[in-house]
């Protein structure tokens, strides 16, 4: 419903055509009731002129208080004050003002309905009951009428509330998914970033060897050229892939579209590495690494990625030393170790640190540690990672 201004007073919801018609409706038969019931026990005289006039100006006026509840039930309770004819809309009017109306004007209106009654039991007789009894029947029907009123504005607040509490779950919901949709995202960019440095850093290896070896056989070039390909398609599928996932606006299924690394990729990952030129040696001690959680495996693999990785980019041509020992209950430790060049650089145009740092995430996330560190002319870098029983 909309709300429009009508006054320092009131300012109320616009009524529906239903609510207005059945207080017109309620009101005419109330009055019809009233004037019939008075004057079938008293023979016509010049009162029943007043109580058609107060008749016909009340119902009038009673639709009036969908509006202004107040001041129509305050003309309205004058009315009632010298005709019984007016005390159906006086009623209904102070019914709108218990609903609608905060409670100090609320009983104000009530006690001048109250003292309306009074003055009119006290000019006019009122079928054979005492005015005390009369006033004590309009006192309780006033007091009825405050009651429910009261108990109205109560349950609308509780409904507004209940309202405003589902619109907020609605609304921290939403909140809620769009958190859990960025942070998937996130971790698809982790795992990407983890597989295409991986994967370029292969790519720009054997690019080296074309580069500063020209004089190859014609054999070894075609096989590195093949291997640059290969690896150029690879990562551009990748890529392709992270980027269809990341423009989607739906939950991402990463987990389930792609196959996720487990410890018996391990040696096919540092085959690749020695493929590409870099001496790996590589020590397993692990208990049932089939039985290894996904995310212990996926952690670990990712980290004998990243160092690596590493080892290509900073310390080219250097043998690599990769340790992985653990099992269910111990946990499992990854200790990756390369000498280190005398000048320590990387080829222009590599990026460093970001990987270490997504990595160190990755691995506490995991519920273990990462340590790196350049000790005694070589790099280590160091992951615990908890592996239940």
């Amino acid at each position: 419903m909309n709300s429009f201004s009508l006054g320092s007073e009131d300012c109320d919801r616009r009524p529906s055509s239903a609510a207005l018609a059945a207080m017109l409706g309620a009101s005419g038969v109330l009055i019809a009731a009233t004037i019939l019931g008075w004057w079938s026990d008293h023979p016509p005289g010049p009162l029943l002129v007043l109580d058609l006039t107060a008749g016909a100006l009340s119902w009038l006026l009673t639709p009036l208080a969908l509006w202004r509840p107040a001041a129509t039930t305050a003309v309205l309770t004058v009315l009632a004050a010298v005709s019984p004819a007016a005390t159906p809309p006086a009623t209904i009017g102070m019914l709108q003002v218990a609903r609608r109306r905060r409670s100090p004007m609320a009983i104000a209106v009530a006690a001048a309905g109250l003292a309306a009654h009074a003055v009119q039991g006290a000019w006019r007789s009122n079928g054979g009951i005492s005015y005390g009894w009369w006033l004590a029947l309009v006192t309780v029907g006033y007091g009825a009428l405050l009651a429910w009123g009261a108990w109205a504005q109560a349950r609308e607040a509780l409904i507004r509330s209940l309202h405003e509490r589902a619109r907020r779950a609605e609304a921290e919901q939403g909140r809620r998914v769009a958190e859990a949709r960025m942070l998937e995202r996130r971790k698809i960019a982790r795992e990407m970033h983890d597989v295409l440095a991986h994967r370029l850093s292969l790519l720009a290896t054997f690019a080296g060897a074309l580069e500063y070896r020209p004089d190859s056989a014609p054999e070894q070039l075609s096989r590195a050229a093949g291997v640059v390909r290969d690896g150029v398609h690879q990562a551009l599928d990748e890529l392709r892939e992270v980027i269809s996932l990341l423009r989607d606006d739906g939950p991402s299924h990463s987990d389930g579209n792609r196959p996720q690394p487990v410890l018996a990729d391990v040696p096919r990952l540092v085959e690749e590495s020695r493929d590409a030129g870099t001496e790996v040696l590589l020590r397993e001690a692990v208990d049932e690494p089939a039985e290894a959680p996904p995310s212990v495996a996926r952690t670990a693999y990712r980290v004998i990625q990243e160092g690596l990785t590493n080892a290509r980019k900073h310390a080219a041509g250097q043998p690599v030393q990769v340790a992985l020992r653990g099992g269910p209950g111990a946990g499992l430790e990854i200790d990756v170790r390369n000498a280190l060049t005398p000048e320590g650089g990387a080829p222009p145009g590599w990026s460093g640190g970001a990987g270490l740092v997504g990595l160190t995430e990755r691995v506490h996330l995991a519920g273990g540690r990462l340590d790196h560190q350049a000790v005694g002319g070589e790099f280590r870098l160091h992951a615990s990672i908890p592996w239940p029983a």
